[in-house]
């Protein structure tokens, strides 16, 4: 039987009291209460202190270049649809240099759970603004306040018809582990933007901050999560009052059961010859 003791890693290098030690602690249980074991799972991640979450786990492991997490991704996820892949990005990977990657794995579809760590500023480069930074944020890079509108990871989602979004925070643990669960089970392409305090770098949105205005979309049993008029406007909600967890579903064949090739096994089990991929290979040159 699978135990948290299964996934401990090595030591971590994050600042005390950074919201990324939940959400390891929300990834760790999650997965055991999912009963995967760790050679079942594949982590792919980028640059950044997001980014270094697989590196504390004892799992499979790309860690690759800043916001292209998921096209290794969905490469792996294509080649052997029996893992579990879980992507990981922080919000400046994942809605900035990765944004593009975002929009079309959103469209595919592909059976896989992306976690982005969302602190609305770049931790590890020290502090700059990201994609999410709130308009007026003051960095050393924008002395003057950020001048643009932030994005909005969860609207964006939906728009392009996302068939699992879901807002987390990780002081919430076990809240977190639960979307987490329901992330992976979910046939398709997952989204799970998580909050998470930055103590060295965002000194506005603080435990104290988030604690007076988070609340759990889904005890209202009325809320519908595949309503996307509803969702959308929910996704507009941030403030005074912020909604967090499962905020739109919908079902949706997932890519690479739509690939016939992988119908019969994964493409790393399937035989292959020598003597056709020569043919191949021969008619380009011809």
């Amino acid at each position: 039987m699978v135990t948290i003791n299964d996934y401990e890693g090595g030591e971590t290098a994050w600042c005390p009291g950074c919201g990324n030690f939940q959400i390891l602690e929300a990834l760790k249980r999650g997965l055991v209460n999912l009963k995967l074991e760790p050679h079942q799972v594949l982590f792919v991640s980028g640059i950044g202190q997001a980014g270094k979450l697989p590196h504390y786990l004892k799992s499979n492991l790309f860690n690759g270049l800043h916001g292209r997490s998921l096209p290794v991704a969905t490469g792996a996820k294509i080649a052997n649809h029996e893992l579990t892949v879980i992507a990981i990005d922080g919000d400046g990977g994942g809605y900035g240099e990765g944004c593009n990657h975002l929009i079309h794995a959103i469209r595919r579809n592909i059976n896989l759970t992306y976690l982005v760590h969302n602190n609305q500023v770049y931790g590890l480069t020290k502090g700059q603004t990201s994609p999410t930074s709130e308009k007026g944020f003051i960095t050393k890079t924008t002395p003057e306040g950020n001048f643009l509108q932030p994005l909005n990871p969860i609207a964006l989602a939906i728009s392009l018809g996302a068939t699992f979004v879901a807002r987390g925070y990780s002081a919430r643990i076990s809240h977190l582990t639960k979307l987490i669960e329901e992330g992976i089970k979910h046939e398709g392409f997952a989204l799970i933007d998580v909050l998470q305090p930055c103590v060295s770098f965002n000194r506005l949105k603080t435990y104290k901050w988030y604690n007076k205005r988070v609340y759990d979309l889904n005890e209202d049993k009325e809320y519908d999560t595949s309503d996307k008029t509803v969702a959308f406007s929910k996704a507009q909600e941030w403030g005074e009052k912020i909604p967090i967890g499962i905020i739109y579903t919908s079902e949706k064949s997932s890519y690479e059961k739509q690939i016939s090739a992988l119908k019969t096994a994964p493409l790393i089990k399937q035989k292959y010859s020598m003597a056709k991929m020569k043919q191949i290979i021969d008619g380009f040159v011809q």
